[in-house]
């Protein structure tokens, strides 16, 4: 389609400026606090977003108040079709590619400051005129967020002992001229593993946080242990993607790396034994929109991250995404689909033909698996498939079965499968009091009594396939087999 190789935020977009309905740009000056998110809710964010929204091309903003010299981007990633092109693959089988770039992981190497794009212009905590609210012009996503935040921010730390490094996406508060305050989900993530070492050492963690990349780290970083354990560095997989390795380099304040040819660059430290309220500037008990489509409660007591220096290149990019998107969907769901496939393969080879975590879950909480079974031993394998998706994902809350004539990227044929091959009382497996994502809100006993503790949920199985035996008589009707482009050649090209 192209021949623009992409290794990086500036090429992507070149690349879907060339793609019909994949790009818009405006020159109207737009204010990043609430008015962005805003816009873009009606143009392409999707996903768990208030309605009317619906699924669009990424927008460049070129005039941003308070930020003369940069532009903003969001919803790079809001569409599965997007990153299907941007990676070169058909977007139905991302899940599948992903799984296999895990597989053929490429390590990825440092390269000289002086050829690093990223550190073009340089900006130190040190000076008199340092102030982060100026610098990044990070968006807030509604009028009662607890302050901008970075929404697409790669999170590069180290492990303390070992060395090995690892990259994650966090949700980051920008909360004074050189403090970001830090969700980091509970023995989710391996950065809060390296973290927990160093403060029980009484030292800092460093920190590099890459904003503005190629879509290939963004889709990488969304793995999570069993597939990516402590020790694996998710740049690898976007190595895999591309077939060459990221290419990194040192910090300039701080003993760490940093995505090379990132937009910007924010390095800093995460303070040991220091803890701050995430909405100490608003005093609303309100976070940011996340990826349930709701608002988050502000944590009490999240940990500090202290900047030393913003580096970027010249003209920057800021990438933002608004949380509940289409986009996280892409971040989160595809690398769960990609987990989930290498599982149940590993247990059951040829079995589960394809995985969509849906965007209803966010890309987390639930998942379509497609299940083949070709004998009569297969019956019930397509449960224990459900169960490993579980292990494979633990964040995961429903999972819904379908055969293989079933089409599990559409929604209405998904339900159509719910509606006639499903029995409630037979075909529904719960799975109570199991721990899921912190972010679901309705897993409180407030909510359902028999939750002995906030964060306990009910696991839940849709089995929607036909029993085996039982195949013959759900054989869909078939049509003709014809050309519609002879027909209607103006839809059929």
């Amino acid at each position: 389609m192209s021949d623009i190789q992409v290794n990086d935020l500036r090429t992507t977009l070149e690349l879907l400026k060339k793609i019909p309905g994949q790009y818009l740009e405006t020159d109207e000056p737009v204010d990043p606090n609430a008015e962005l998110a805003g816009v873009y809710r009606h143009v392409g964010a999707g996903g768990t977003v208030q309605r009317p929204t619906r699924k669009g091309p990424a927008m460049m903003f070129n005039k941003v108040k308070g930020h003369p010299d940069a532009k903003v981007v969001i919803g790079v990633l809001a569409s599965r079709e997007r990153v299907g092109l941007m990676l070169g693959e058909d977007p139905k089988r991302l899940g599948s590619v992903l799984k296999d770039a895990v597989a053929k992981a490429i390590p990825p190497i440092e390269i000289p400051q002086t050829e690093a794009v990223c550190q073009e212009v340089k900006h130190f905590a040190t000076e008199v005129d340092f102030d982060l609210r100026k610098l990044v012009p990070a968006p807030t996503n509604t009028p009662e967020d607890a302050g901008p935040y970075i929404t697409f921010g790669m999170c590069y730390a180290s492990d303390p002992e070992t060395h090995e490094s690892d990259i994650t996406i966090h949700r980051l508060c920008i909360q004074d001229k050189d403090t970001l305050s830090m969700w980091i989900t509970p023995g989710a993530r391996h950065i809060g593993a390296f973290f927990d070492k160093a403060e029980k050492a009484g030292k800092p963690l460093p920190i590099s946080i890459s904003i503005g990349v190629d879509p290939a780290i963004a889709v990488g970083a969304g793995f999570e242990p069993p597939t990516t354990p402590i020790g694996f560095n998710e740049l690898s997989i976007a190595g895999a993607l591309r077939n060459k390795a990221v290419e990194l380099v040192s910090c300039l304040t701080i003993k760490e790396k940093a995505i090379a040819n990132a937009e910007y660059v924010i390095e800093g430290e995460l303070l040991p034994n220091t803890r701050m309220r995430e909405d100490i500037n608003t005093n609303t008990g309100k976070a940011m929109p996340e990826f349930p489509g709701y608002t988050g409660p502000a944590a009490p007591a999240l940990n500090v991250i202290k900047v030393k220096a913003v580096t970027h290149r010249k003209n920057p990019i800021m990438q933002t995404c608004i949380g509940p998107s289409e986009e996280h969907v892409s971040m989160a769901g595809i690398p769960t689909e990609a987990s989930i496939l290498d599982m149940v393969e590993r247990a059951m080879p040829g079995r589960l033909l394809n995985v969509y975590a849906h965007a209803s879950g966010g890309g987390k909480m639930m998942a379509v698996l497609q299940f083949k079974k070709s004998v009569p031993s297969d019956e019930g394998r397509q449960r224990q498939a459900a169960l490993l998706a579980f292990a494979a994902f633990s964040e995961l809350k429903h999972v819904i079965l379908v055969d293989e004539d079933v089409d599990l990227f559409d929604s209405n044929d998904v339900l159509w499968a719910l509606n006639t091959r499903y029995q409630g009382d037979d075909d529904t497996i719960f799975i109570p009091r199991t721990r899921c994502h912190p972010l679901d809100p309705s897993q409180t006993p407030e909510f359902n009594p028999a939750l002995r503790e906030k964060g306990l949920s009910c696991k839940t199985i849709f089995d929607c396939t036909v029993p085996f035996e039982l195949k013959d008589k759900f054989v869909r009707s078939e049509f003709m087999n014809v050309d519609p482009s002879r027909f209607a050649p103006e839809l059929f090209k």
